[in-house]
């Protein structure tokens, strides 16, 4: 059945144009609604028998339409498509990653008006009841009673970032829809706001499936659907208003490899809410190092060594995860060890080798918070189990702005810590707008401050006292 609550959705997925996000909506009904109608621009159709005749009708309702091909695919979508097509979504595996550069650029050569994007397979935004481990190729579920379990994408954007930093990471998922009522109805409404909200806290761009019912209901225009659609501009406006050139703030670089093996480990930094950066090999220099106070090293280090040891010695912490050396600093005096771990001191700081790889991410990532010195940790949450906060700053300089995510759908009450002192607080939502003065507490160089509600997605804007930026970098000691 088409509910009024979920075309109240649709108006805020298909009109939303973030200035970090995009939305591209995936559509499979044969009849297409004329995009001036729905304030649409971008229609994605998989590569299929049926693409040619979905292709030709968007493209006459006014819709810019990208076909979703495999890379397999590509070249045959784009051949049949040059002509009235804005692009081509190649959608790969993981283990495709490190390959697909190579497509691109002949494709891109071969067919210069087409637009070409990386699709990455992402996971529905949810909340789970159980936390679910990947260790060694075996699924693990935890016990019922333990922490909410959150799917984010937050680990995918990041890695996509540091792999193909001239695109926007873009990425889709399929609903996971249990029971037989979803199944006919589609998801909910909060489902659908969950996932454009996801997106553009991340700042990355996400093809959106809509149920047949829904695409149904649209192509017929659904008397209901258009009038909510005309009630729900201010809603819709929320995410398009902020320009300013911003990039995620972290102190804890991670230097990733195998996408496989790196993974699970990043995936949890961003669930416990451990702001981090990915680093390429090129990013090893000492002044981008400066930046940080911990280094994760996923990758094998040897053209790095120095780098590593350079950083450590100005005192801060390095962690090898199953990459045996030798290493200069071996020679070191040991001042820790366990069972499958060693940290030796080197200069002001230290570097720790793991001799395997990470059994329990979940474990590895509690274990980071802890090592980071409490003076350093850029943000904490409290009544937070199942919100991912994600700290934003300005080229070159402090905090500005905080992204939050509630996956519980449910409006929460959010004490937030941050580092440095902010003297203006101001907290923005779909629902409520911009802008809401919070009260900043400020204590030993923390400021803290509570979030009254934070129902799916906020955004914090932090500022000092008189309306510049704080010029503390996001790494301050």
């Amino acid at each position: 059945m088409f509910t009024r609550k979920t075309v109240f959705l649709l108006l805020w997925v298909l009109t939303s144009t973030s200035a970090w996000s995009r939305v591209f909506i995936r559509w499979t009904y044969p009849d297409v609604p004329p995009a001036k109608i729905l304030g649409l621009n971008d229609l994605v159709i998989s590569w299929n028998d049926g693409a040619l005749s979905l292709l030709e009708s968007g493209h006459k309702q006014g819709y810019h339409v990208y076909l979703e091909a495999t890379p397999q695919q590509a070249s045959a979508a784009a051949e049949a498509g040059k002509n009235i097509a804005a692009g081509v979504l190649l959608k790969i595996s993981p283990s495709e990653q490190t390959d697909v550069d190579a497509s691109l650029q002949t494709l891109r050569s071969l067919y210069p008006k087409l637009t070409f994007l990386v699709l990455n397979p992402g996971k529905q935004p949810q909340m789970r009841g159980t936390l679910v481990l990947n260790k060694n190729g075996i699924l693990e579920v935890s016990s019922p009673t333990a922490q909410p379990w959150l799917d984010t994408n937050l680990a995918l954007v990041r890695i996509e970032q540091a792999l193909h930093p001239r695109q926007v990471p873009l990425y889709s998922f399929e609903w996971e829809l249990t029971d037989s009522l979803q199944k006919a109805q589609g998801p909910h409404v909060e489902d659908y706001l969950l996932a454009v909200a996801e997106a553009a806290a991340f700042h990355a761009d996400l093809v959106l499936s809509l149920h047949e019912n829904l695409q149904k209901a649209l192509a017929q225009n659904d008397a209901d659907g258009m009038n909510l659609w005309k009630q729900m501009q201010g809603y819709l406006e929320f995410y398009s208003r902020s320009k300013e050139p911003v990039e995620p703030a972290g102190n804890i670089g991670v230097l990733a490899g195998d996408y496989k093996k790196s993974y699970e480990p990043i995936n949890l930094l961003a669930r416990h809410n451990i702001p981090f950066r990915i680093l390429r090999p090129t990013d090893l220099a000492a002044d981008r190092l400066k930046e940080f106070d911990m280094l994760v090293v996923l990758a094998s280090p040897p053209q790095n060594i120095k780098s590593i040891t350079d950083f450590a010695a100005r005192g801060g912490t390095a962690i090898l995860v199953d990459l045996p050396g030798p290493y200069p600093w071996q020679s070191s005096r040991r001042v820790q060890s366990g069972d499958h771990w060693v940290a030796y001191a080197v200069g002001k700081g230290r570097v720790i080798e793991l001799s395997e790889p990470i059994p329990d991410p979940e474990t590895f990532a509690q274990d980071l918070r802890r090592l980071i010195d409490k003076q350093k940790v850029l943000i904490s949450l409290w009544n937070a189990l199942t919100t991912v906060a994600v700290p934003y700053r300005k080229p070159h300089d402090g905090l500005t702005m905080l992204e939050l995510i509630n996956y519980a759908e449910d409006p929460l009450r959010v004490q937030v810590r941050v580092k440095g002192s902010f003297h203006s607080i101001r907290y923005a939502t779909p629902e409520r707008g911009c802008c809401e003065s919070l009260t900043p507490v400020q204590h030993d160089g923390f400021t803290e401050f509570v979030i009254p509600a934070l129902r799916i997605g906020g955004r914090v804007h932090l500022k000092e006292r008189h309306g510049g930026e704080r010029t503390v970098p996001a790494n301050a000691k």
